[in-house]
């Protein structure tokens, strides 16, 4: 499938470039639209992505997440349907190297505080919008504006009544299974090898958001139960922002839950299994 002649037209205008591209090539976009790289005679390539999830909120992802550091592909045009970014050159794989580097920019961004829970905005969490609103409790925010919602939202999806009905029990106690943290933090929420670039050893870019500002650890969860990142990133993240103790055992699981029932909602029942082990570990 080709970029159709007036959304090439949009961005070549959007690029001030003197011509249309040379070549348009189709990428992996994910489950959130259409991606294309776009050759250009005289400038660098540009990425341009089109559907019919809001693109000028990933726009404004980026921009609050580049503002705070991190190292994200320039925006050139975003509207609802269309956003035009630098295309960055990388791979996914995360070298030892690279673990190390990405623990330095999340350490670095998870120190970035704001005075309540959420966002200015309601962000993306994939297709699906993730409600921000400013919320003071750490764990209100995560039972009513992410674990709750999900699920019932998984339930057309596969998740049976049986595990929602355990997930619940989870929501229940979070107050026993949660820790406030000092401060709400600046996360990503969605770091995984596809999103990221990787080139010498090094993160060079960091891709498709789904930031707020909450506790760092739903951040750290995320990875380990995806096996996004492995010790070298834990240890170099632990030296820069000591890890709590009972994390991995305790905490790591609930917030998992989250990520998993996005899944589940995306995929269908094949990520149950996954939400079972999950409370299974919990001893729901």
């Amino acid at each position: 499938m080709t970029l159709d002649t007036e959304l090439v037209a949009r961005a070549t205008n959007a690029l001030s470039a003197d011509a249309p591209p040379t070549a348009t090539i189709e990428l992996d976009g994910g489950h959130v639209g259409r991606v294309y790289r776009l050759d250009f005679d005289g400038r660098d390539p540009v990425v341009a992505k089109v559907g019919d999830t809001p693109l000028d909120v990933e726009a404004a992802m980026l921009d609050s997440l580049g503002a705070a550091g991190l190292p994200v592909p320039a925006v050139h045009h975003a509207d609802a349907d269309l956003l035009v970014l630098d295309y960055v050159e990388g791979t996914s794989e995360l070298t030892p190297d690279a673990e190390r580097d990405l623990a330095a920019h999340l350490a670095a961004l998870h120190e970035t505080t704001a005075p309540a829970f959420g966002f200015p905005y309601d962000t993306l969490s994939g297709p699906y919008r993730q409600p921000n609103p400013w919320t003071d409790s750490w764990v209100e925010f995560f039972r009513d504006q992410r674990l709750l919602p999900w699920t019932e939202a998984a339930l057309g999806s596969g998740l049976p009544d049986a595990t929602a009905e355990r997930i619940k029990s989870v929501a229940a106690d979070l107050d026993a299974l949660l820790v406030e943290p000092a401060a709400p933090r600046l996360v990503h929420g969605d770091v995984w090898g596809a999103n990221l670039r990787v080139r010498d050893d090094r993160v060079v870019a960091f891709l498709d958001p789904a930031c707020y500002y909450g506790h760092p650890e739903v951040e750290l969860a995320y990875i380990d139960w995806f096996d996004a990142a492995g010790d070298d990133f834990f240890d170099a993240y632990d030296e820069r922002r000591p890890v709590a103790d009972g994390f991995f055992e305790a905490r790591s699981p609930v917030y998992a839950l989250f990520p998993l029932l996005e899944h589940v909602r995306v995929f269908g029942g094949d990520y149950v299994p996954s939400v079972e082990d999950a409370l299974d570990e919990l001893g729901y």
